[in-house]
């Protein structure tokens, strides 16, 4: 069964609260509060998309909340309608605590209109002091100009916190109750592979599913996927991909009928790890029931080295493929998986998928390059974003190959949502791609891996969740810029690593604050091998998301203008904010338990 669909997605409870004093004071407020919620509404629906292309649902209760009686029944309405974060909105004064927003699980947000008729803005400050003493954090949305009781739009800045809050809070909502599927178990000695289901059920809200990488044998030997997928799979595959050198030495170089079972074998592989994340009805048809309804996996991640790939092919087209907005059945939302079974890296694809609706892009942070050293070892010399240095992502063929930067937007490189793409950006990206025989002396069981170089100019973000004994799951993130090198440069630098892995040239945005003094230090002071690229500088969102889920953020590049988090946390400190999010989260403990 898909996780995502239309029918299972949380929509979004607006909950307009109203002075309830009868005999004249509610009664002037009724269609100004209204029409407030749904022009909130309106904004949320047209402008936000669920990962699976449809409009973003809101819910908005036919009367106003004015007190206790009229907020449990538009909690009943509610708790009917699947919502899985709320918005509080009003123009005028309320009674706070009788109006509020109890539960204590869903994100929640205020706007209290600011102006001066009716102290709308009293009631969001009211409101915000009683979910602070209740331990019920919210974020409180507040205009920075003075409005006219009777103007009707919704200014720049309220519209962007409500926008943010709205995509952060869906993704807390989207992936609660959803599965990790663990596609076998720890990779060479890989600390994130070692999946902890206490991260993912306490903090994200997600059971971890496993299973045995026998799983895989099993289905391949007996069949157990859909033969006339296979088959198109298999003729897209050879009609699109375009088949690059062999780098393996003479000795380690497989023979062209290894290689055509190596692609067979992949796709297979592919379509059996889909099903196992969602299940397939064709398989029902097969006569396989269990089979067929898969682990409503939001994320998974594929083992791999070394049990699997020392006897089969590797991971690689299994990972590129499903981590792309494409396949051969055309355009669709990207399935996560995280290579190497890092489930770390795995949440932290997911999110940057839920926040953006784009794929992701899973690498290595391989190596500090520094100007000198690019210098010394092909003559070129670094400019511009690139001045301070790079930082070289890479890994085994993972990324997705929407990472190419084929795609566009305003005429500059980017990665959008799938219903955005179009079928010639497609082309450009198998295009850009080389597929080639895995190198036999990491991959004895075979395997294709990929290679492409990013375009330049594109605004990302990595990203990486770590987990620490004693405190628990910590994000770090850093905005920045992939950069181009020369061709003759880049294949100079690639070659010292493995030339069949695809690459991206990070340069991340320096402001001399902390580890962001220089590239070399944002490398140091990274906590994994591993790390996650998302399209766009959307560092401000993986803090809001981080906030809601009690995950503290200890290394960004955000400024503080467009730090979002729950009114509360001001109560931890206001001259710190690192350390106040970290105190924040400490207090009130995972969402989850």
């Amino acid at each position: 069964m898909t996780p995502l669909t239309k029918e299972t997605m949380p929509k979004v409870g607006i909950r307009p609260t109203i002075d309830g004093r009868l005999g004249g004071v509610r009664e002037s407020l009724e269609e100004q509060t209204l029409a407030q919620a749904k022009k909130m509404a309106a904004l949320i629906s047209e402008t936000l998309k669920y990962p699976t292309g449809d409009p973003v649902e809101c819910v908005i209760p036919e009367v106003c909340i004015g007190g206790a009686a009229e907020a449990a029944a538009c909690e009943q309405l509610f708790q009917s309608q699947n919502i899985g974060l709320t918005l509080t909105v009003t123009p005028c004064w309320c009674y706070g605590s009788e109006t509020m927003d109890m539960d204590p699980i869903r994100p929640k947000a205020v706007w209290g209109f600011n102006g001066t008729e009716r102290p709308g803005a009293v009631y969001l400050a009211a409101v915000l002091a009683g979910h602070t003493q209740k331990g019920i954090p919210a974020f409180g949305i507040y205009g920075q100009d003075v409005q006219d009781a009777g103007d009707d739009f919704i200014p720049e800045d309220v519209e962007s916190k409500i926008l943010n809050f709205v995509r952060c809070g869906l993704a807390v909502a989207i992936m609660r109750g959803k599965s990790y599927l663990s596609m076998g178990g720890t990779c060479m000695g890989i600390a994130g592979s070692m999946v902890d289901p206490k991260f993912w059920e306490k903090w994200l809200g997600m059971r971890v599913e496993d299973i045995d990488m026998t799983e895989f044998v099993g289905r391949m030997q007996k069949g157990q996927y859909d033969q006339d997928e296979y088959k198109k799979a298999l003729a897209w595959s050879k009609a699109n991909l375009k088949f690059g050198e062999d780098y393996n030495d003479e000795a380690h170089t497989r023979s062209k009928e290894d290689h055509e079972k190596e692609l067979e074998d992949s796709i297979k592989m592919t379509l059996i790890a889909r099903d196992l994340m969602i299940g397939n009805p064709k398989l029902k048809e097969m006569g396989y029931g269990e089979q067929s309804q898969g682990h409503f996996a939001l994320a998974s991640g594929f083992q791999g080295q070394r049990q699997w790939t020392d006897h089969f092919p590797n991971g690689d087209f299994l990972e590129a493929i499903l981590n792309s907005s494409f396949d051969w059945n055309g355009k669709r939302a990207p399935y996560i998986v995280a290579t190497e079974n890092d489930a770390l890296n795995g949440a932290t694809m997911l999110f940057g998928n839920l926040l953006t609706n784009t794929a992701q892009v899973f690498a290595d942070l391989r190596t500090y390059w520094s100007p000198a050293a690019i210098k010394k070892a092909s003559g070129h010399t670094l400019e511009g974003n690139a001045s301070g240095g790079l930082l070289h992502l890479i890994n085994s063929g993972p990324a997705a190959l929407d990472g190419t930067g084929q795609q566009s937007i305003d005429g500059q490189p980017a990665m959008k949502p799938y219903w955005d793409i179009t079928d010639e950006e497609v082309k450009s990206c198998l295009d850009a791609t080389t597929w080639h025989p895995s190198m036999s002396e990491y991959f004895p069981g075979g395997g294709w891996s990929t290679r492409f170089k990013t375009r330049g100019g594109m605004p990302v973000t990595m990203t990486r969740i770590n987990l620490v004994d004693g405190l628990g799951p910590a994000l770090q993130l850093a905005e920045g810029w992939t950069v181009e090198l020369p061709d003759d440069v880049h294949d100079t630098l690639d070659q010292r690593t493995n030339p069949t892995w695809p690459t991206t040239w990070f340069s991340p945005i320096l402001n001399g604050k902390g580890p962001f003094v220089s590239t070399y230090e944002v490398m140091n002071n990274w906590g994994a091998n591993h790390c996650v690229m998302t399209y766009g500088h959307v560092g401000h969102l993986f803090i809001t998301l981080a906030s809601m889920l009690r995950i503290p953020v200890y290394m960004h590049n955000v400024s503080e203008e467009r730090v979002f988090r729950p009114s509360s946390w001001r109560a931890f400190g206001t001259a710190d904010l690192e350390g106040a999010d970290f105190r924040a989260c400490q207090n009130y403990g995972p969402v989850y338990g």
